[in-house]
């Protein structure tokens, strides 16, 4: 009965918050603490018609009754920690982060620490749920809307993301390259610089992937231009890091699109700097001599070894 009703006051407050003679004080007594937490408590609805009008009417609430917003903010805080970490059940994860999504393009700079908390404890974790694929685009939109705003979060945004970056979920792989594509497409130059070692060790472990999707995303990271002009800029750093993935690729890979795509990435690196290609070709290829070598001396020893034993088996038997 309570939630027909809340369901009823949700219909009637909406279409009162589009009016323009709506008044915030007249509606203040009724549209208190309780009923907001009743509205969210409605976000679990398997309709996404009802969710979708909620999530319209939360954000009339918020935009007009500014004695509600920092409860609202907490209050969603408290729902995803709970989805994040007790495993509970939310259908209207992506809904709130649409609503998030336009909280956050308001904020003021600089940050509040509470905002920031928000993204790192928060935001950030909300990648490691199975159910990701129904509010990444969602998540990925108040990311990017965060580096945005301050590009000095961007480091500290990457590498988190990277520290949750799947082993064995390829989708979820394929995601992540996306959320992190958007990101390097907004990047500053100069926090691009402090995150290209990890950033350009992962994509070699997803462009040296067997499921070819994943390699697949990577790849495309070198049609995106303004990416490519800050490989460029940094190309004796990147090179040396991807161009032995890239190598072996393009010897033994099974997927012909995925091998066609790196003779493209190498052609563009050996056009970048033809000289430092040269010199890694050379000094790739000495090491994978010198490798056979070390792994040839290893059969060698071990063959030496199995001779003796089997001498020495013969020699037991011949003694009894």
């Amino acid at each position: 009965w309570y939630q027909r009703r809340v369901r009823e006051a949700v219909v009637s407050t909406q279409s009162t918050g589009e009016s323009a003679d709506f008044q915030p004080s007249l509606c203040k007594k009724y549209c208190d603490q309780k009923f907001v937490l009743q509205i969210m408590s409605l976000f679990n609805s398997e309709d996404p018609r009802e969710r979708d009008m909620l999530k319209t009417l939360l954000h009339r609430i918020y935009g007009k009754f500014l004695g509600l917003r920092s409860f609202i903010r907490k209050n969603i805080n408290y729902i995803f920690l709970r989805y994040i970490f007790e495993g509970e059940s939310c259908n209207g994860i992506a809904e709130f982060l649409e609503i998030l999504g336009s909280i956050i393009n308001g904020f003021a700079v600089p940050l509040k620490q509470e905002h920031r908390l928000f993204l790192f404890k928060v935001l950030i974790p909300l990648h490691k749920p199975r159910g990701i694929a129904s509010y990444h685009a969602q998540l990925a939109y108040c990311i990017v809307q965060f580096v945005e705003k301050d590009p000095a979060l961007t480091e500290p945004t990457l590498l988190g993301l990277l520290k949750l970056w799947p082993k064995t979920n390829s989708a979820k792989e394929v995601m992540l390259l996306g959320e992190i594509e958007e990101i390097l497409d907004i990047i500053e130059p100069a926090q691009f610089k402090k995150i290209i070692v990890p950033m350009f060790k992962m994509l070699a472990k997803a462009v040296s992937s067997p499921q070819f999707q994943v390699a697949e995303r990577a790849l495309y990271f070198w049609n995106n231009e303004y990416i490519m002009s800050l490989i460029e800029e940094h190309c004796r750093i990147i090179m040396p890091i991807m161009f032995p993935a890239l190598y072996l690729i393009s010897k033994d890979h099974w997927n012909q699109t995925i091998v066609a795509l790196v003779y493209n990435v190498m052609k563009t690196f050996m056009e970048m700097n033809n000289q430092l290609f040269d010199e890694l070709t050379l000094s790739f290829k000495a090491e994978r001599q010198k490798e056979k070598r070390k792994e040839a001396h290893r059969e060698e020893a071990w063959k030496k070894v199995q001779k003796r034993a089997i001498e020495a088996a013969n020699g037991n038997s011949n003694v009894g």
